[in-house]
């Protein structure tokens, strides 16, 4: 029985959309002439190195190291597919964007509501090409119940869960880690080993690090990369109060930078104080799988997860992303009642 409401928010952006792609432009352009910049809204996962040895640079190097990041491809209308299988209770859905919406998507729907950035950022952020920052005010979405769940557009649930898998029933939220290898030193020994971590996993290690020493516990664990929970209260606290000044430093960088906070230090915080149940997952419960690779459904039917992610990173060529849609169409091959 649910005892409370549950709602689930994405990010979504149309990477090919002309007026969006001009404004992105302005600041990409004006970056790369000095540090060679790439932005983010998307959910590439760039957990190697950087082309850089000038430790000084706060960026990625390669605007091809951004087209995983953006590029629209049609992942979101396959997504709430799967919501509506397999967790049809979720209250209501939020897909935050920057003025733009799927043409496909019936907006008069009662369980959806899109939020455009400038409802929800500070002026000084906008406009954001930066995941990371739009994922700080989250807890600001009008309406947004205290419980909910975060997704980007390319995670999928791939079988029925119950409202109790994200949530206990007093409504604190189950945190999904991956274990690494060497705990505490498996990224330390990596940057002996590497020139340089990328963006991505430098936040993550960052935050841990943070929470370390502001509450003497270091979480190993990185985040499963797919669907988290947070409770709105605790979210709104580790922005405003715990994490203010790094919040506030890192708003100011419209595309994704070294030393901006990742929000898998709020999950940290959390766990910190016993606000949270700390699971570590297996490959049966949450994989990533990545574009690049040969057979996605081998690989999910051999692990059979409760949730999946579709990866698309650097290493994605056009030919990889021509065969998403027909596997997640054989997946999903159900219109939603959100869908025109």
């Amino acid at each position: 029985m649910q005892l409370f409401d549950i709602d689930l928010v994405y990010l979504w952006v149309d990477g090919s959309d002309p007026k969006w792609l001009e404004k992105k432009q302005l600041y990409t352009s004006e970056t790369s002439e000095t540090t060679g910049t790439t932005g983010t809204t998307g959910t590439t996962d760039n957990t190697g190195t950087t082309d850089n040895t000038d430790n000084t640079d706060t960026t990625d190097n390669t605007e091809a190291n951004n087209k995983g990041r953006y590029i629209n491809n049609d992942e979101l209308r396959y997504s709430l597919r799967s919501v509506e299988k397999y967790v049809p209770w979720v209250r209501k859905i939020f897909i935050v964007s920057d003025s733009q919406h799927p043409e496909w998507l019936k907006l008069e729907h009662p369980a959806i509501q899109i939020v455009d950035h400038k409802e929800i950022l500070p002026p000084e952020a906008l406009p954001c090409f930066n995941s990371s920052v739009i994922e700080y005010y989250l807890y600001r979405i009008p309406g947004l119940a205290d419980h909910f769940l975060f997704a980007n557009d390319d995670m999928f649930f791939h079988k029925k869960l119950s409202p109790g898998y994200f949530f206990d029933k007093e409504g604190m939220p189950y945190i999904r880690l991956k274990k690494k290898v060497f705990g505490k030193w498996h990224y330390p020994i990596k940057r002996l080993i590497r020139k340089r971590l990328g963006q991505y996993i430098t936040m993550v290690v960052e935050g841990a690090a943070l929470v370390e020493k502001k509450f003497g516990i270091f979480y190993s664990g990185i985040p499963h990369h797919n669907v988290d929970t947070y409770v709105k209260d605790d979210y709104r606290d580790a922005v405003e109060h715990v994490f203010a000044d790094q919040v506030q430093r890192s708003s100011q960088s419209h595309i994704r930078k070294y030393g901006d906070i990742h929000r898998s230090a709020f999950s940290y915080y959390a766990l910190a104080i016993g606000k949270g149940h700390l699971k570590y997952v297996r490959r049966k419960d949450s994989i990533r799988i990545n574009v690049y690779k040969p057979n996605f459904e081998n690989y999910l039917v051999r692990y059979n997860p409760d949730l999946f992610c579709l990866n698309d990173s650097q290493r994605v060529k056009e030919a990889d992303r021509l065969r998403i849609k027909p596997f997640l169409e054989k997946l999903y091959p159900e219109k939603s009642s959100f869908e025109k």
